[in-house]
């Protein structure tokens, strides 16, 4: 197979799929780049990030110098300024100054210039990709409404409100952002080989063909859980060095948890839409069986497992925010998210799978990402060493640097 293969609340929110060429840096592509706040209706207010409350003393607006109550799209502010710079950016209003845009926003003439308190809000750093859509709001308030059913903080389906906002969070995000049908990938591809039950057909492709796909498609992939990790406000809300550490140990991973979603255990396959591949193609493409043996008994094992699309996504989730980097900043905030994500999962399986089916699950996910992070430092080790793949891949060699 090829060779890719904040905020604690994790509130919901929506985001562009723009598409373009490849990309050649995690810094340097507008639909990519992880400092591109774009311009979707999605969003959350932050709590206080650690190091960033006020031990002593109101915590004051950063917009107008009245008194805080929390952070609002990644400023302290004010709930007056809170509610301005959403149905502001909501409403798409262009406002006008008469004074050339020098008016001062404070508590009390705050009102006297729409433009100068937008400009004011959007100087001190208010994020307008924070700001949820009326139909996520509306769903937010209904899992929060759950909070008060008998039985404490347990909704339905036996997990906490908070817990299936999460679920709702990641599963948004991963279908948004992959498409098992990979049809929007379908025109980059050269036809080597139709899918079919029997990838045994004589029609064989060669490594001069291969070796493209191979890099098309690892591009495509990695641009794809870029986006993934872009729709997570927590993600979001880390510096960019952080960010990019978390994607540079992580998209690999995430990849294959992936492409597990198209294996098919009976002709052990990747039905990538209308193209197949086995670990045969990804010999002929220059990998070695130290690499695409292992690789197919993961998949194999995880596939046996029937996951459901919560599950996957929380497992790419638990992959992305990785503590275990040298050097990462915010280290506690990025561990206390993954905690998160793990323990939501845990719950998840023990409430939606029957008993003999869900007992043992767990631990066996945590040995499988255990066996992914062994078959990622082998996988990185022969990308390294295929002749020209690298070289065709700026954006994985990026990731893997």
């Amino acid at each position: 197979m090829e060779g890719t293969h904040g905020d604690p609340q994790g509130h919901a929110g929506t985001a562009g799929d723009t598409r373009g060429p490849d990309v050649p840096s995690l810094r340097g592509d507008n639909s990519l780049s992880l400092t591109a706040p774009g311009d979707s209706s999605s969003g959350v207010s932050l709590p206080s990030p650690p190091g960033d409350t006020e031990p002593d003393g109101d915590k004051v607006c950063a917009v107008c110098g009245d008194r805080a109550n929390g952070y609002h799209f990644h400023v302290m502010s004010c709930e007056g300024c809170k509610g301005f710079f959403r149905r502001s950016i909501l409403k798409g209003v262009r406002f006008t100054c008469p004074l050339a845009r020098r008016c001062p926003v404070t508590k009390a003439k705050r009102r006297q210039c729409q433009a100068c308190r937008l400009q004011k809000c959007l100087d001190v750093g208010m994020r307008r990709d924070m700001i949820m859509s009326e139909e996520a709001l509306r769903r937010r308030r209904e899992l929060r409404g759950q909070r008060g059913q008998p039985g404490g903080q347990r909704g339905h389906e036996g997990l906490t409100a908070e817990q299936q906002e999460l679920i709702a969070l990641l599963i948004g995000a991963h279908q948004r952002t992959f498409d098992s049908s990979f049809s929007q990938f379908m025109h980059c591809w050269p036809a080597v080989r139709l899918l079919s039950l029997s990838p045994r057909e004589e029609a064989l492709p060669d490594v001069l063909s291969l070796l493209p796909q191979f890099a098309d498609l690892s591009t495509f992939m990695i641009q794809q859980v870029i986006k993934f990790a872009k729709e997570i406000p927590v993600f979001r809300s880390l510096p960019l060095e952080a960010q990019i550490s978390l994607l540079k140990g992580a998209t690999l991973g995430i990849c294959q948890i992936r492409f597990n979603t198209v294996f098919n255990p009976k002709t052990k396959a990747w039905e990538c839409g209308q193209r197949c591949y086995t670990i045969r193609d990804g010999a002929l493409a220059g990998f070695q069986q130290v690499y695409l043996e292992p690789l197919l008994k993961f998949h194999e094992s995880l596939r046996r497992l029937r996951l459901h699309e919560a599950e996957y996504a929380l497992l790419q989730a638990m992959l992305l925010f990785s503590p275990d980097h040298a050097g990462i900043a915010q280290r506690d905030v990025i561990d206390q998210f993954q905690e998160k994500v793990a323990l939501t999962l845990k719950s998840y399986i023990d409430h939606q799978h029957p008993p003999e089916e869900g007992r043992f699950l767990y631990a066996k996910l945590l040995l499988l990402l255990t066996e992914l992070q062994t078959l990622k430092v082998e996988n990185t080790r022969q990308i390294l060493h295929i002749q020209d793949l690298s070289a065709m891949t700026p954006l994985l060699s990026e990731i893997i640097s």
